[in-house]
């Protein structure tokens, strides 16, 4: 839970600093960093586990899964790490439209919060609605892959397409943002197997 707090805090911030203009790569790669440390920590503590108590059933499908589902939350920081890397890298991108991403943002935003709970709480039914939202995230990300190599005539005209700093720094984004759904997701596949001893209902 440790490692879930601080993965929200650190695409939030991530986010945050995208919409405002601020740079703080330092700061996150330094949370980024500590998650992977965690990561680790929980895959030491569970091999001890394994070796010390053989554990089986639903012990070992517990335990199993806060391996998986501690990467997932590693993931969300080394994410949120890129996304600030490319703010660093593209300079200012104050006169940008961000509206696409922010639409992604706000779902990848609620997709973790509810993958956080599905933990906390053992809900087994999130992994359904999860599937759900991310192919939502999907379909935004197709749509914006597409104006950028299909632009209309009217696009054509607009400071997101003539800037290249502003349709490249978006798609990047908006590529890591699908990935964090995507690893959203896999928490909620994690807490279904704990629950249910199946794998995610989408598969």
């Amino acid at each position: 839970m440790e490692m879930a707090k601080l993965s929200e805090n650190s695409v939030f911030t991530a986010l945050d600093s995208y919409e405002k203009g601020v740079k703080i790569k330092r700061e996150i790669f330094e949370w980024s960093e500590k998650l992977r440390v965690l990561q680790e920590e929980v895959a030491d503590l569970a091999v001890e586990l394994i070796a010390r108590y053989q554990p089986v059933a639903t012990d070992l499908r517990f335990i199993r899964s806060c391996m998986e589902i501690s990467y997932g939350f590693s993931r969300f920081g080394r994410y949120s790490y890129d996304i600030a890397d490319v703010l660093e890298t593209m300079g200012s991108i104050s006169d940008c439209d961000k509206s696409a991403v922010l639409e992604m943002a706000n779902r990848v935003r609620e997709m973790i919060l509810l993958s956080v709970a599905a933990f906390q709480s053992r809900d087994k039914n999130a992994a359904a609605q999860l599937y759900e939202m991310d192919d939502i995230v999907d379909a935004l990300y197709r749509k914006y892959l597409q104006k950028v190599i299909n632009p209309s005539q009217k696009d054509d005209q607009t400071e997101e397409t003539s800037n290249p700093r502003c349709y490249v720094s978006a798609l990047l984004i908006l590529r890591y943002l699908e990935r964090i759904s995507d690893h959203a997701c896999y928490v909620g596949d994690s807490v279904h197997y704990i629950v249910t001893s199946t794998s995610s209902p989408r598969r």
